[in-house]
């Protein structure tokens, strides 16, 4: 059975039709190592059994670009295709152009990781070992690093994501979710070297070594645990086509109100999600005065997600503001500093890129709440009681270095507000959840996640699960968590060490080449 799977794989390897429907299946067999699906394992049999069809593509066409670009089109266009639920939905256009839209989008992404596995293949001077084990994680923490950051960054589906529930985790705290990407790769790279029967010692090695030192690094603990709090995550579950309506303001807010209520908890912190009060803040001044006079009699706190308009300079900022208790003991106003912007916009949905000649275009392009303004990429903390909190408004979660510049090793507690509610039932809320998961690990603090539909959780410190409002329920979370104090690895040093580990790989094949360069000119000379 064996050799007949591998002859039916060659055979299939030696036609266009059959390369392309390899690499179409494995680049989509990813999305099933994300949440909600979580099979980490999956990343291993993609990427494997793509670099025996590259191995095979090497001998007879010269298609390899193309090879690679459709291995990761399929990955992005399944794990990423819920955007299309907010563009059918919101977008105002029709289907078939959101889909050639969302088709083009992941075109796109697919760009980076392939030409970092295709320039791994072009290189001929390197042997196996190097390419799979230095040259191709390299080139792939480059195209992620850029992706990341190029035109705003999409820094999401990173590997490492996938692999939150494994031991490779441990070293996300010491270098990050791109940590957790690296050693994934190495992984994929050494169990191919075995399966091709070369390089079997240092390979196994090399695999032993990283499962034990992600066990080991798994089990340390970075920062120390504080006293408990009382915080309480409401979850309004407003629905989104109904919710910027003006009828529909007041009744949102006392739904927020009643579900925030609690006799029995007489010190507490509530949060309610991004947006939660869909209106100006400067427009509803006195309701939001009563709310926060009512919430400071009680002795409770109140974070909560709102429109913020600067009159002077006529900006929007999407923001969170803290009503109720404050700790400078002076009441609620409009011009409170208790308050954290939104830095990291999300394009097309808060701001629109070459808006004067995008917006006349298509209703998509003038979504509700797309001119929005960013707040400094560096804020203070918002404060509870001795607790502070680093503020991350939905999408910025994914930006794990803006997050690292607003931890300080007196942060106790990560904050993110979402509204995912753009996405319905899709698998994208899980997936956002996932990467704010990381973060708590990465820096070793509880995370709170507040959102408007689902899915609202609670991570401690170590990254487990302590609770959670799943999609289209109504509710509130409460519960006593620990806040946690000191640094890791990681917030301290950022991507330094990735950093570094690119920059020697990529001297290393310098050296590489200028000797493989030399022994041929020897060689030409003598003959």
């Amino acid at each position: 059975m064996k050799y007949k799977g591998v002859k039916c794989f060659r055979a299939l390897t030696q036609t266009l039709r059959g390369q392309f429907f390899i690499a179409l299946f494995l680049g989509a067999l990813q999305v099933f190592a994300f949440a909600p699906f979580s099979l980490p394992w999956l990343i291993y049999p993609s990427f494997i059994g793509f670099f025996f069809l590259l191995d095979e593509i090497k001998k007879s066409t010269n298609k390899l670009f193309l090879m690679c670009f459709i291995f990761n089109f399929s990955m992005f266009l399944a794990t990423v295709h819920w955007i299309f639920v907010s563009m059918d939905q919101f977008g105002g256009m029709p289907t078939l152009v959101n889909m050639a839209l969302i088709a083009l989008f992941c075109a796109y992404l697919a760009l980076f990781p392939s030409f970092a596995l295709w320039l791994s293949m072009r290189l001929n001077f390197v042997s196996k070992i190097v390419r799979y084990l230095l040259v191709l994680p390299v080139f792939w923490l480059l195209m992620d690093a850029f992706r990341g950051w190029f035109l705003t960054g999409f820094p999401w589906a990173y590997l490492g994501y996938s692999h939150i529930d494994t031991p490779l985790i441990g070293f996300a705290p010491v270098l990050g979710v791109q940590g957790v990407t690296l050693a994934i790769l190495l992984l994929c790279g050494a169990l191919t070297l075995i399966l091709q029967n070369q390089y079997n010692k240092s390979a196994l090695t090399l695999i032993i070594v990283l499962l034990s030192t992600g066990a080991l690094l798994k089990s340390v603990r970075y920062t120390q645990l504080q006293d408990p709090i009382n915080i309480a995550l409401i979850q309004g579950n407003i629905d989104q086509h109904k919710k910027w309506e003006a009828g529909n303001l007041y009744p949102s807010l006392f739904k927020y109100l009643k579900l925030s209520q609690s006799v029995d908890i007489k010190k507490e912190l509530i949060i309610w999600p991004e947006s939660a009060i869909a209106a100006l803040e400067l427009d509803i001044q006195p309701a939001l005065q009563s709310i926060s006079a009512d919430f400071q009699e009680k002795n409770k706190t109140l974070f909560t997600g709102i429109i913020e308009y600067d009159q002077v300079d006529k900006q929007y900022f999407n923001s969170i503001i803290s009503l109720g208790k404050q700790q400078s003991d002076m009441p609620y106003s409009k011009n409170s500093t208790a308050r954290y912007q939104k830095h990291h916009l999300l394009p097309i949905g808060e701001f629109v890129p070459f808006e004067k000649w995008l917006r006349p275009l298509a209703p998509y392009f003038n979504l509700p709440m797309s001119s929005f303004s960013p707040g400094k990429a560096v804020q203070k903390n918002l404060r509870y009681a001795q607790v502070n909190l680093a503020s991350a408004l939905c999408y910025e979660i994914t930006f794990a270095e803006l997050l690292r510049q607003n931890i300080s090793p007196e942060t106790g507690v990560i904050l993110t507000l979402s509204n995912d509610a753009w996405f319905g039932l899709s698998i994208g809320p899980a997936q956002h959840l996932q990467i704010a998961r990381m973060r708590a690990i990465e820096f070793a603090r509880p995370l709170l996640r507040s959102t408007n539909t689902g899915i609202t959780a609670i991570y401690d410190s170590l990254g487990q699960e302590k609770g959670r409002l799943t999609a289209n329920q109504a509710g509130a979370l409460r519960m006593k968590i620990y806040p946690a104090l000191g640094s890791t690895p990681y917030q301290y040093f950022g991507s330094l060490f990735i950093n570094l580990y690119c920059i020697i790989v990529l001297l290393l094949l310098g050296v590489i080449y200028q000797r493989k360069t030399k022994i041929n000119n020897i060689k030409s000379t003598s003959i």
